[in-house]
């Protein structure tokens, strides 16, 4: 009893910032109690969740592959097929179905090519999946607009493309990048039209990965990039330098050439490099004029030209700038130097060896 008030009475004269520690560890332990049980419910019901998936999902796959064996040459659609496609039209209502259907069709899709991928998109719309991919792209949440595009792309869905450009210069990237994916997969050149209108900036990732899908696709007949390389977007102008080396676009030679007074330097380099790869000798001279006014990569991009399209007349401009003070500059000028052919070559031999040696 005298135990029981003598701690009684202690509390009572504790401080209240210890009376205030001892109230928040007993809230902080109560929600942690708290959030322990609700991970633990999620987990179970993720669990749950992810059985009747597998199940849905084997059940789906099974009924698609023999929908699949199931078509004969004589009618678009068998009446086996027009069967499990009345099935399959009653569980899309159902979100999560519907949802466990499109994931199991692109899982097949990915598998299989030719005939049989055809009749796969032909049953998206058949089923009539494509009014809820189309109602993507009208949502507000960006990531349900881009997964609507893949969608499109994944089942190779044409005549929609207005639709997708609706959303050109839309302000999440991953979007504009479902966009362009969309337009180049299935319209190959022709759907780089984009760039006429494109605002926003194209990252080299994006442009690497055009590129690739282009060249998949073995299109012979190659846009007018003219247009592209008079671009007021900086991106569309490097990507397209890029097309231009890629598909040596020589035809561009003098839109090229322009570009060497262009007011970004990147697009300077990579038109020096352009001009270089389709060997546009005119573009010689006018970098030689103005090697001096040019930026410190400008002039060694066009030294590194100058390896594969020099001659003996260039003679004069390399002594000029033998001393250079970058050293590799002054490098590549020797080596210009020695591999031209003329009775000063020892000369040169021996100022590689002092800038080697500075």
């Amino acid at each position: 009893m005298n135990e029981n008030l003598h701690l009684l009475e202690s509390s009572n004269d504790s401080s209240p910032i210890i009376v205030l520690s001892w109230w928040l560890s007993g809230i902080f332990f109560l929600i942690i109690v708290l959030l322990i049980l609700y991970v633990k419910r999620l987990r179970n019901h993720l669990r749950v969740n992810a059985k009747i998936e597998a199940k849905y999902q084997e059940e789906y796959e099974s009924c698609l592959v023999t929908y699949l064996y199931s078509g004969n040459e004589e009618e678009a659609f068998s009446p086996e097929q027009l069967l499990i496609i009345s099935e399959l039209k009653e569980s899309i209502v159902d979100p999560f179905k519907r949802k466990i259907i499109i994931s199991t069709l692109l899982k097949l899709r990915n598998e299989i090519s030719g005939e049989m991928g055809e009749s796969i998109d032909k049953l998206f719309v058949k089923m009539g999946l494509l009014r809820y991919s189309l109602a993507k792209l009208r949502d507000k949440k960006w990531d349900v607009i881009a997964i609507g595009i893949r969608e499109l792309t994944q089942f190779k869905i044409m005549g929609v493309n207005k639709l997708i450009l609706n959303n050109i210069n839309h302000p999440t990237k991953e979007v504009r990048k479902e966009m362009q994916l969309y337009l180049v997969h299935l319209y190959a050149f022709k759907g780089l039209e984009f760039l006429n209108v494109l605002e926003t900036p194209l990252s080299e990732w994006d442009q690497i990965q055009l590129l690739e899908i282009l060249q998949l696709n073995n299109d012979s007949q190659i846009a007018d990039i003219k247009p592209w390389l008079k671009s007021s977007n900086d991106s569309v102008v490097n990507f397209t330098l890029k097309l231009a080396k890629l598909y040596n676009q020589f035809e561009a030679k003098d839109e090229l050439i322009k570009l060497l007074n262009h007011k970004s330097e990147e697009v300077r380099i990579n038109t020096i490099s352009a001009l270089s790869h389709l060997n546009i000798l005119e573009a010689k001279n006018i970098l030689k004029n103005s090697f001096n006014e040019r930026s410190l990569e400008e002039q060694i991009t066009f030294l590194k030209m100058m390896e594969n399209v020099h001659e003996n007349s260039d003679k004069p401009f390399l002594l000029e700038h033998m001393h250079h003070e970058n050293f590799e500059i002054k490098s590549l000028v020797m080596e210009i130097l020695k591999s031209i052919n003329f009775e000063e070559s020892d000369l040169y031999e021996v100022e590689t060896k002092k800038t080697i040696t500075a």
